[in-house]
């Protein structure tokens, strides 16, 4: 239990560390007269760093030892969390903020290998419904936790808190991850340092014009950047896969990709993810600039939601073998309905608490539902010298499915917003449904594929002459 405890309060660190400097964005304009190029970089820069270096991050673990990866990412984040804090000036802030998503990147791909080597069974899988409600609920939590700092004026930069927090809870979990972090024996090979750089270029090609085109104007360097992105994936593929016929070891094992339902799993969580980061920003606009809630009043709205994950996540266990397999379909499709029945109530401009929250509660379950047994199941069907690739694939589909989702489909709501606010929401919630049916078909499909498919193990043998 105390590994548990260890690895899922770093990782929600760094989970809620994407959003809980967003409601502080005055308070940092004011104290370091920072620009709003400034500040966009501020926030982003972290989300850029993680998901650039997350499978570098993983492969790493995998030479020097998960529990030794993750303690020295640890560290790092720490030690970047105080800097930034103490931070004097914008570019001090940028600085510290890309070494802590470095350190993220470094420090979460092994949280779920370490929860696959020291659980099994149905302990395994409720740590693993404890660990996705932590990675997707991080979004709303950084804006309830950000916010609790900033209206609380703790110090007269009111930003800092929001970083210092970090510092003395990584000390704490520093000095409690000494011999309680299971001793996973490292391979050590050389580390495949084409293929990151590779990979780190695909996935800032990619990151950076939808992190900031929207806010732009979609520029023409941004469609430069994305068919950069497309290019050097490609020529990563082809490399990866010279480097394994060679005997090397690729920075991302390629035959992840055939296990039976990896490739539609991760699509499906990144789908999952991009609805819900998405909706997300579009209702947290409509409440603070149509209806002026402050920035407190509508991170603590999302914590209906949380509530909701988190129930669902450490509660669907529970349920008969037959439901499970049926979860990654209906949370999807329960999760629309009810976003969509949100959207409806506040197109007229108003929000009846009375009828929202229980369908944020619900909301919050669907997401959950198809996310955690989706998960779950992820990890009983690899092998586990494969936990750490798919740890990092996971990881980079929950950072990467926000940052799509808010790019395209924000965009949508932000075009409509001048014909009102509350209509821009109905509208563009229709799309994210939309995107949910496609998510929950996808999920359905590859459940009837593999009940089609008997394995060998479970065919009868052939009687003996």
């Amino acid at each position: 239990m105390a590994t548990l405890v260890i690895v899922l309060v770093g990782q929600a660190m760094t989970s809620m560390d994407g959003s809980i400097l967003v409601v502080a964005a005055p308070s940092m304009q004011s104290s370091l007269h920072a620009s709003g190029a400034e500040l966009q970089l501020i926030i982003g820069m972290y989300t850029l760093a993680f998901g650039a270096l997350v499978v570098t991050g993983a492969r790493i673990g995998d030479n020097i030892g998960r529990g030794r990866a993750f303690t020295v990412g640890l560290g790092a984040f720490t030690a970047a969390s105080l800097v930034g804090g103490l931070a004097p000036s914008p570019a001090t802030l940028i600085a510290a903020r890309v070494c802590q998503g470095a350190a993220a990147g470094l420090m979460t791909p092994q949280v779920l290998s370490i929860i696959q080597a020291s659980f099994d069974g149905e302990r395994r899988a409720r740590a693993i419904g404890a660990y996705s409600m932590i990675l997707a609920v991080g979004v709303a939590a950084g804006q309830i936790v950000g916010g609790l700092l900033v209206t609380a004026h703790l110090l007269d930069a009111a930003w800092r808190p929001a970083l210092l927090v970090n510092v003395p809870i990584g000390v704490l979990l520093l000095l409690a991850c000494r011999g309680r972090l299971p001793d996973i024996a490292p391979r050590r090979q050389r580390l495949d340092l084409a293929g990151v750089g590779l990979l780190s270029a695909a996935l800032l090609a990619l990151i950076v014009p939808l992190t900031f085109g929207r806010q732009l104007g979609w520029p023409a360097w941004t469609w430069a950047c994305l068919v950069g992105a497309v290019t050097a994936g490609r020529a990563f593929v082809v490399w990866e896969r010279r480097v394994a016929a060679r005997g090397g070891r690729p920075v991302l094992d390629l035959d992840l990709f055939t296990v039976p339902g990896v490739g539609s799993g991760v699509v499906t969580v990144w789908l999952i993810m991009g609805c819900y980061g998405a909706f997300v920003l579009m209702l947290t606009l409509h409440l603070q600039g149509s209806l002026h809630f402050t920035a407190l009043h509508a991170g603590l709205i999302f914590a209906i939601y949380a509530a909701g994950f988190a129930i669902a996540s450490l509660s669907w266990t529970r349920a008969p073998a037959p439901v499970r397999a049926w979860l990654p379909v209906g949370g999807p499709l329960a999760m629309g309905a009810a976003l969509l029945a949100i959207s409806l109530l506040a197109r007229d401009g108003g929000w009846p608490t009375a009828a929202t929250a229980p369908l944020l509660l619900v909301a919050g379950a669907g997401h959950a539902l198809g996310f955690s047994p989706l998960a779950h199941r992820l990890t009983t069907t690899i092998r586990p010298a494969q936990a750490a690739d798919l740890s990092g694939l996971i990881l980079t589909a929950n950072l990467l499915g926000p940052v799509a989702g808010i790019a395209g489909l924000v965009g949508v709501y932000l075009s409509l917003a001048p014909q009102g606010s509350a209509r821009a929401l109905a509208i563009t919630t229709g799309v994210v449904v939309a995107v949910l049916v496609l998510a929950a078909t996808i999920a359905g499909l590859e459940l009837a594929r593999s009940r089609r498919i008997r394995p060998a193990s479970s065919r009868r043998p052939c009687p003996s002459a």
